[in-house]
């Protein structure tokens, strides 16, 4: 039985069927629809008629008080109607028994007119039980059908959510990480250079070897601390491995790793052009640009392998980096490649943790366009 607290529709269709109900008690008393005294059909028909209210409750009474106040009133509306409702809100077991109350109910007031039942009759009390029970077994199956495609939807859902969340949360870790590995070769550079200038001390040294090697200490130190600000607020999501590919940077050439995965792309066989208007970037900048058009050219190497394909890197004045991975049409298969789908989340996540903004779709053309634009550092921009 279904218990569920009914709701301000519920209870205006509850209260349309007991005002119906009544309706017909008035038809029934005035047109003296059972050969009872008057007094008789309107008592057996308010009885039956207000017992509806809680047919979703009690349907078992519904059924009930419909099936007695029918050969009484010979008001039809409270039987079917629990009926009806005895399928719909009670449980599977109880339908039989629901059968027979009713179609005894149908019965009994042609054999009080008669003293006997016509088959006629019979027949069409089967019939009216028959198709309430079918009807209210139907609304029951889709009822619960439909609860369990809600469910099945909000869970489907909330895992959603969890696997994007994991995903930004690896990419945060991965980033920090990353940082770390940074941070620690730019120490390692200042202990390098702190210990030549020790090794040296007392001796008579070139004064311009010295500014130099003062100035190397000051810029990786300088380096570091903007590495270091950019990671303070990743350092909380733990840690997790980068991948190989972006392991060894070229401090102060960006692009060489950058023109080494277009190349890559280029021998596997894929039409990749790259084109490139800016100087040497921030390595924290420059490997959210390689991550960008990495995963660009793994995008359209899955789905549409034989599209030419524009990598742009350009530098504006107002001190942003615009990043787009543009691929034509497509007449190809795509490849039968598995993907988790969380690809571009981690990477909307990077973006947005460097500052930049990243848009992702169709061209006009039918080709598809990645394009990120991420902000340089303060420092950068000065």
């Amino acid at each position: 039985m279904d218990l569920r607290l009914r709701g301000g529709r519920a209870q205006a269709v509850d209260a349309a069927l007991v005002i119906a109900c009544l309706g017909l008690t008035v038809l029934a008393v005035r047109g003296a629809w059972s050969p009872l005294p008057p007094q008789v059909i309107a008592a057996a028909g308010v009885i039956g008629s207000a017992a509806q209210w809680w047919r979703r409750r009690w349907p078992q009474v519904a059924v009930l008080a419909g099936a007695v106040a029918y050969p009484l009133s010979g008001n039809p509306g409270p039987l079917l109607v629990g009926v009806y409702s005895g399928a719909s809100y009670a449980r599977r077991r109880w339908l039989w028994l629901f059968a027979i109350a009713g179609w005894i109910g149908f019965a009994a007031l042609p054999f009080i007119e008669e003293g006997r039942l016509p088959f006629n009759d019979a027949a069409a009390a089967a019939v009216a039980v028959a198709f309430a029970l079918i009807l209210g077994a139907y609304t029951a199956t889709r009822r619960d059908l439909m609860a369990s495609w809600r469910e099945r939807a909000h869970r489907a859902e909330a895992e959603q959510l969890l696997h994007e969340e994991w995903a930004r949360s690896a990419e945060r870790t991965r980033i920090a990480r990353e940082m770390h590995d940074v941070l620690a070769h730019k120490v390692s550079l200042i202990a390098l250079h702190a210990g030549a200038l020790e090794m040296t001390a007392g001796t008579r040294l070139d004064q311009v070897n010295v500014q130099q090697q003062a100035a190397l200490i000051r810029g990786t130190a300088r380096e570091a601390m903007q590495e270091l600000r950019s990671v303070l607020g990743l350092l909380q999501a733990g840690a997790a491995p980068r991948p190989p590919d972006e392991a060894a940077f070229v401090e102060g050439e960006p692009f060489a790793d950058l023109t080494s995965l277009v190349a890559a792309s280029v021998r596997a066989g894929q039409s990749v052009e790259l084109q490139a208007n800016t100087g040497p970037l921030p390595l924290a900048t420059a490997r959210t640009v390689y991550r960008v058009v990495q995963e660009g050219l793994t995008n359209v190497r899955k789905h549409a392998p034989d599209a030419a394909t524009t990598v742009s890197v350009h530098r504006a004045d107002e001190g942003t980096v615009t990043v787009t991975v543009h691929n034509g049409p497509t007449a190809g298969v795509p490849m039968d490649l598995p993907g988790s789908g969380s690809g571009l989340v981690g990477l909307t996540e990077r973006v947005r943790l460097a500052g930049g903004v990243i848009h992702s779709g169709r061209t006009a053309g039918g080709g598809w366009q990645l394009r990120a634009t991420i902000p340089l550092p303060a420092e950068e921009t000065q």
